[in-house]
């Protein structure tokens, strides 16, 4: 029988209900590891948002209890609670065991939401052991309990709230809707700790965004208390992305609508190289951009390009400013406020705006509310240009530089460094290139290595700190001339991260603070020059032990102080213990880094991630950057955080 005639309606599977979500909750809220627990909880705020947005709420509690649960809960009309003719349901048991149901579809009930594309509290409800939702309305709480996605008590009137702090903050009379989940241990199997710092930044963020709403965090793990309310709203989130660097001038307010389209953008210069441009969209954070920021991002080119040719302040007829040129050094944030009927998310997290009609609306406002302002402030304006124009001197510097060293056939695919190792694979994903401190140590791994899908870079010394540094200045250093070959995608405005070389890039150095400066420099670089290579998971940190314990013929490696002491409580203290402590690799044979820091069955590899990235701006910035007093500050803040081996 033929593969066709045995495939029929029997292999039909159809999951109903909420049973897609959890036979495949990566689908729908991206991941099930940390991030994907904290999208729950933020899909459950934006729920209270979009009440916000619609002009109906004002305040927003969001509080961790000490059993792992999160409530949220907000003051504005309360989920409705009669019953849908259709279904024979109240409407809140329909909203919260149905996918793509609600009041953000059609009709009048939110204009603005950024929930319409979002996994909704449906989803986040079959993925916990417990959901519970309260609804306040006309001085009555309606209560609704499911497990898994599943009804267990259906909806009735209670006599007081079941989460005893909400008694203390919130008026009885107050309408509005209280929802309480913990997350399903069998599907967040990674972790089911709410993080605090991520919390508060993602409510710090929303504060911003809808000014003049208060919100408001208690954690009862540790009895702590915030509250958020900003009056400025994007041009305050804009000065706190740049309170770490120097300004060049005030900041620009930028704002219009059109077709129900409401377009506020923030801008300022600051005297970095660097671009950080977050955008929004109903308060929705899209990481990967989209219509609106390409609009800007046009606009912006052109607005600046029109000005200094029309003003003559471009000397050099031959130098044409493109769009990098006017983006260097600017932070940026774009929101937009547009109907929720109308919104393309693409992706289910909301990452990337795909309606094609916002891009030229948000371009046309840009346009017109930016060359207004710089005909109003000709010093500004001049700066702004002056910005642009610095950095053609330093992209023609750069090629410059570049050139020379391309004359050289250095950059030739067949000029790899002499001192690379390289390994015989020439498949990228299965390819990882180790970055190895000193001589000896590189030696080792050179021998130790697996030379099929292993290659060694062996860097003597320091690296230079590249952190405020120009490109022709990078590109001239030894080293980092090396690494960069090595690597194979490029620098600068040729850089093409789909040519990298090594999908693991490894950086092995001694457990010690000059392995870790080693390492950080090397991080500054990737982070400031080649940031793709974090941002797509290619870069780690090797762990090489801290001690070798030996009792008779028995020995271990150790990679923590912590693990150290676990062991010895294992041994027989009675026999003689023998405990090597490894102060650098170089102490090594090849054998022994193979077994403890590069066989992929043993080795313990750091990988780095950037979770938030204004923040590691700003800590890369005070610890690289040339200003001395924010380290001073930030050393003498974290002193006593340090492990110290003396």
């Amino acid at each position: 029988m033929s593969s066709a005639q045995k495939y029929t309606s029997q292999q039909i599977v159809v999951l109903e209900g909420l049973q897609p979500v959890r036979k495949r909750p990566a689908m729908y809220i991206g991941s099930t590891d940390v991030r994907g627990l904290h999208h729950c909880l933020t899909e459950i705020i934006d729920n209270s948002i979009d009440e916000a947005l619609a002009g109906f709420a004002h305040n927003i509690w969001v509080i961790i209890h000490a059993d792992g649960s999160a409530t949220v809960a907000d003051d504005g009309r309360g989920i409705p609670i009669d019953i849908m003719s259709k279904y024979k349901k109240p409407a809140i048991e329909v909203i919260l065991t149905t996918l793509h149901s609600g009041g953000k579809f059609e009709g009048s009930a939110y204009k603005v939401s950024g929930g319409l594309h979002g996994v909704g509290a449906a989803c986040v409800n079959a993925l916990s052991v417990n959901f519970q939702a309260e609804i306040r309305r006309n001085n009555q709480i309606h209560f609704i309990e499911f497990s898994k996605g599943k009804i267990t008590k259906k909806l009735d009137k209670i006599t007081k709230t079941k989460i005893p702090i909400l008694e203390k903050i919130i008026p009885f009379n107050t309408d509005g809707t209280t929802i309480t989940f913990k997350p399903d241990p069998s599907i967040f199997k990674e972790t089911l700790d709410f993080d605090k710092k991520t919390i508060l930044k993602s409510l710090k963020n929303r504060a911003y965004l809808t000014s003049k709403i208060y919100f408001h965090y208690y954690d009862q793990r540790d009895n702590n208390q915030q509250h958020y309310y900003f009056e400025g709203g994007i041009v305050s989130l804009l000065k706190a992305l740049n309170k770490k660097k120097t300004v060049l001038h005030r900041p620009i307010y930028l704002h219009g609508q059109a077709n129900d389209v409401d377009v506020e953008v923030a801008i300022q210069y600051n005297d970095s190289f660097k671009e950080n441009i977050p955008s929004f969209v109903n308060i929705i954070k899209t990481n990967e951009g989209g219509t609106h920021l390409s609009g800007f991002k046009m606009a912006l080119t052109k607005t600046i390009k029109n000005y200094a040719s029309k003003k003559d302040l471009i000397k050099n007829k031959k130098d044409q400013i493109t769009g990098d040129d006017t983006r260097e050094g600017l932070s940026a944030i774009i929101s937009i406020k547009m109907p929720s009927k109308d919104l393309q998310f693409e992706g289910q997290t909301k990452g990337k705006l795909g309606n094609s009609e916002v891009q030229p609306i948000v371009a046309k406002i840009v346009r017109k509310e930016l060359d207004t302002f710089l005909e109003e402030h000709p010093n500004i304006a001049k700066i702004i240009v002056g910005k642009s124009l610095l950095a053609i001197k330093v992209r023609k510097a750069a090629k410059a530089a570049k050139d020379a060293i391309m004359r050289k056939g250095i950059f030739d695919s067949l000029g790899l460094p002499g001192k690379l190792a390289d390994c015989q694979s020439k498949i990228p994903e299965e390819c990882e290139l180790y970055v190895v401190e000193g001589d000896s140590a590189g030696g080792s791994a050179k021998q130790g290595r697996d030379r099929r899908f292993q290659a060694i870079l062996p860097l003597w010394g320091k690296a230079i700190n590249t952190e405020d540094m120009r490109l022709d200045k990078i590109v001239n250093s030894s080293k980092l001339k090396d690494f960069i070959i090595a690597l194979g995608m490029g620098i600068g405005e040729t850089v093409n991260p789909n040519k990298l070389r090594y999908h693991r890039i490894i950086l092995m150095s001694d457990a010690d603070v000059d392995g870790a400066h080693i390492s950080t420099l090397l991080l500054t670089f990737l982070f400031r020059h080649l940031p793709s290579t974090i941002e797509r998971g290619h870069v780690y940190i090797a762990m090489p032990p801290l001690y070798k314990i030996r009792q008779g013929s028995n020995s271990k490696y150790v990679y923590t102080e912590e693990d150290k002491d676990e062991y010895l409580k294992t041994l027989n203290p009675n026999k003689k213990i023998d405990i090597q402590r490894y102060k650098g690799l170089g102490e090594m044979n090849p054998t022994q880094l193979w077994e403890t820091t590069m066989n992929p069955k043993n080795r313990l590899l750091k990988k780095i991630t950037i979770e938030d990235a204004q923040k590691a701006d700003e800590i890369f910035k005070t610890l690289m950057g040339s200003e001395v007093p924010p380290r001073k500050k930030f050393i003498v803040s974290n002193a006593h955080l340090a492990t110290l081996d003396i």
